[in-house]
């Protein structure tokens, strides 16, 4: 059997630190400091056998993220046969979902970009507000009164699933089956990607039909407005309507799961500011939670690397010469801690104000769904910290794991208790009963 673990000890330089063990994704930063002062744009062997180039300092990452002579269409993959359908979400070639924005470049882009960005304005975001704070508050109402839960399957999991599902326009009685899908696509991160692959084929399925029935009956949703968008003329094909439904889903949920989890997690291990998130949402003052949740992205973010790009030609980046067809990924990670632009890097500060970070990445490939993510963030941490006194880790750190892949970092679970269940608010943080709600939560019962 090939030993492909002795690929990677010999693909590594002297005195790196191994990557993409489980070991490694319990606490990558290290060895991402290691490589960004000694290997900043390093070759390495992927656990699937692919080699890829590793961008790791902030200033080269900047650039590579803007740089048009990467592109990210995956026909640009000069690697072997055996490497072909290992740079992408699995089954999505299989299943004819190739055409989303993570996989093509201008014009297509440019067009694809346009239209589905009509339903992430900050009009639409804001009006979407009340029913995240719904969501929010109907899920903690759902185990608030045990005194613990597993915050990733009860919460952090569900809640963008069906606040995505409500934007796309699937209907309540069909959101359960794209809650399953994507569990599947979670849980096998780093694993089989069969079951993935099932899963988007299902997936696919499902939305060859939303379309078909929404063509008939369109709504004010999102997949109803693409359609009408490809009905006068903007050229959408219904692969390419059904591709974008499906990356926004993918897109849309983990990346949120994860920053809801690590958000938390951080927290937690950071008591002195969580403090001082707490005392500013008893105040009714929303500016910590607001760069709270920008340096949360920053210091443990969701997507751990960017997602794949491809040489057009022959090209020099952070000084390593880059031939035309090689992959490179941009360990957001690693360049959101460089000393080189961030000051105390490894260190959690909430009001941190100088904080240009990559955690939706860089240029015409920025994630257009952040600011829906940054409500959901902002949302879920306010709900938690005001709604759950005394909000703690139930489980050892060290007995907690991290779910294994290459582009995505979150934690399986996350293990939490709190004092005693507080009472049901509907209303954001910012609003000027937040004082009072937690004087009320405070009271003994």
């Amino acid at each position: 059997m090939h030993d492909q673990s002795s690929d990677l000890r010999q693909d590594r330089p002297a005195g790196c630190p191994e990557l993409f063990t489980w070991e490694f994704a319990t606490d990558p930063y290290p060895a991402y400091a290691w490589l960004r002062e000694h290997a900043p744009v390093h070759k390495a062997r992927l656990p699937s056998g692919v080699e890829a180039w590793l961008v790791t300092r902030y200033g080269d990452a900047r650039q590579a993220l803007a740089d048009a002579r990467l592109s990210k269409n995956p026909v640009h993959h000069s690697e072997a046969a055996h490497g072909k359908g290992k740079v992408g979400i699995p089954g999505e070639r299989s299943a004819n979902l190739m055409t989303h924005l993570l996989n093509i470049d201008p014009p297509d882009h440019t067009r694809l970009r346009r239209l589905v960005s009509k339903a992430f304005t900050p009009r639409r975001i804001a009006a979407f507000a009340p029913r995240v704070r719904e969501l929010t508050d109907g899920l903690i109402d759902g185990f608030a009164g045990r005194g613990e839960a597993d915050l990733i399957h009860e919460f952090a999991f569900p809640l963008p699933i069906y606040a995505i599902c409500d934007l796309l326009g699937v209907p309540r009685e069909d959101q359960d089956d794209f809650r399953d899908w994507a569990g599947m696509m979670i849980r096998h991160g780093g694993g089989p990607r069969g079951g993935v692959a099932r899963s988007v084929k299902k997936m696919r399925a499902y939305l060859a039909e939303l379309i078909h029935r929404k063509r008939l009956d369109p709504g004010e949703d999102l997949i109803s407005g693409l359609i009408r968008a490809s009905d006068h003329g903007e050229h959408l094909s219904e692969n390419e309507a059904a591709a974008m439904a499906f990356i926004l889903l993918f897109a849309g949920f983990e990346t949120t799961v994860n920053l809801i989890g690590n958000g938390t997690y951080a927290l937690l291990r950071n008591p002195g500011q969580r403090r001082r998130l707490e005392a500013a949402l008893a105040e009714g003052d929303t500016e910590l939670l607001a760069t709270g949740v920008e340096e949360l992205l920053r210091y443990d973010g969701p997507v751990e690397l960017a997602t794949w790009r491809f040489a057009t030609r022959d090209l020099t980046l952070g000084g390593q010469r880059i031939a035309e067809g090689d992959p490179v990924l941009v360990v957001l990670a690693a360049a959101d801690r460089d000393p080189e632009r961030f000051a105390g890097p490894d260190t959690l500060d909430l009001g941190r104000r100088d904080n240009p970070h990559l955690g939706y990445g860089h240029g015409i490939h920025y994630c257009l769904g952040a600011p829906l993510a940054r409500l959901e963030g902002q949302t879920a941490l306010a709900a938690l910290l005001t709604r759950l006194p005394g909000l703690r880790l139930a489980a050892d750190p060290q007995e907690l794991r991290w779910r294994g892949g290459l582009i995505m970092r979150g934690l399986r679970t996350l293990p939490v208790a709190w004092d005693f269940p507080a009472h049901s608010t509907d209303a954001l943080v910012a609003s000027s009963t937040v004082r009072d709600q937690k004087n009320d939560a405070a009271s003994p019962a």
